[in-house]
């Protein structure tokens, strides 16, 4: 592993990066400053999760096309204009004067932030690397943990001290200096564009599938449901943690201090099943990797100490870690990786609807009466259901690998 890290450090740096800048686009940031979204501009829960339902649905509909563009332009080039838009998207979640214009803000935090900049960096590392595929993207999306550490505990503690608004712009700051180190770290890129051809792998029936034909085929509907799931329903939880700690009667600098034991057991489930899908093989692991999502929810819904929470995030850390890494290799492995970044697109928009989807469902559902602990015993059957779906597809269609 060691050797490993040395010889594509350059690479590997590039992805944390791009993952970990994509923080400023994800849900679990996002929501940090839901209470004062809410009260600046005079809106409801349901209110709040419909407007983040409209603009998140439009960024999966975008991320259909534009994804497409990481088969066409190096992560160097299309990875410095992503953050640069990024970068536009926090100033003006700082500067929006008005609640009608709060769709587009998350549409454009969305769609370049959790939606095109985790794109550019994921495509890369599953293109970059075939036999190492699973350690380089467990170690890329290692941004994804950092910034889930940390960023919570030190935004909630700024904003005790300063205005929300102020803490956006600084988010542009930082997410502005990282573009020269992008473009540093991927002076040369690991597959050289004129090498691309030969350094691609094969899936299903030795061939490269194309966008079109994965759409169209069994074995992605089957998938449909444990695409939707975590991001659904993951995403909402963080959208209404506020909301859920205070239905907890749980201080939320209090909820929010238990993020850095969720990341660090997400980070070591993430580690592991990059090793254990080299090892084993994606086709073995994928299946189950959603199950200790059914314990987490049903766990969330009863618990009522300090314990019964850390033990509730310590499940859900050991899905959120593999879902880093396993469904990134399915599609590689499955269908190949000539256009891998159109499909990885088209699973990813279907993810970032999910990630609309579920805040929406949820926040309507709390409006309506429908306590967020009862929603979360529908989640954990959901899982079930989208486990069931994952075993019949993968084992209908792994002797297809070869």
């Amino acid at each position: 592993m060691l050797a490993f890290l040395r010889e594509n450090i350059r690479w590997l740096s590039a992805g944390v990066l791009l993952t970990f800048l994509s923080s400023f686009g994800q849900t679990y940031f996002i929501s940090l400053f839901a209470g004062e979204i809410r009260e600046v501009f005079q809106i409801s829960h349901g209110q709040w999760g419909g407007i983040y339902a409209v603009g998140t649905t439009a960024s999966a509909i975008a991320m259909v096309w534009a994804g497409g563009l990481t088969d066409r332009f190096r992560a160097r080039s299309i990875g410095a204009i992503i953050l640069g838009l990024l970068a536009g998207a926090c100033l003006f979640m700082a500067l929006n004067p008005v609640w009608w214009l709060l769709p587009l803000v998350i549409f454009c935090l969305r769609f370049t932030g959790q939606g095109m900049t985790s794109h550019v960096a994921l495509v890369a590392m599953s293109r970059w690397f075939i036999a190492s595929r699973g350690k380089a993207l467990s170690v890329a999306t290692l941004g994804f943990a950092v910034g889930q550490a940390v960023l919570p505990l030190i935004f909630v503690a700024l904003m005790a001290v300063y205005d929300w608004r102020l803490l956006w712009g600084s988010a542009a700051v930082l997410v502005v200096c990282g573009v020269p180190i992008l473009r540093t770290l991927l002076r040369t890129e690991r597959t050289p564009h004129s090498m691309a051809q030969s350094n691609q792998s094969l899936g299903m029936l030795a061939q490269h599938w194309t966008r079109n034909q994965t759409f169209r085929h069994p074995l992605f509907w089957f998938m449909v449901p444990a695409l939707l799931g975590p991001s659904a329903f993951g995403t909402a939880f963080f959208f209404h943690q506020v909301h859920f700690a205070d239905v907890k009667q749980l201080p939320h600098v209090e909820l929010v201090s238990m993020f850095p034991f969720f990341i660090l057991v997400g980070t070591v489930a993430m580690v592991l099943s990059g090793w254990a899908l080299d090892k084993i093989g994606t086709s073995r692991l994928i299946p189950w990797y959603q199950l200790p999502l059914v314990v987490a929810f049903v766990i969330f819904a009863f618990a009522d100490t300090y314990s019964d929470m850390l033990l509730g995030f310590f499940f859900l850390a050991l899905t959120t870690g593999a879902n880093s890494t396993l469904p990134n290799a399915f599609w590689a492995e499955f269908f190949g990786t000539r256009h891998l970044g159109s499909i990885k697109a088209m699973a990813a928009a279907v993810m970032v609807l999910g990630s609309a989807i579920g805040p929406g469902i949820t926040g309507l559902g709390i409006d309506l009466g429908v306590g967020i602990e009862t929603q979360f015993l529908w989640v954990a059957g959901y899982f079930v259901c989208a486990t069931f779906m994952m075993v019949i597809g993968v084992a209908r269609y792994r002797s297809a690998l070869g």
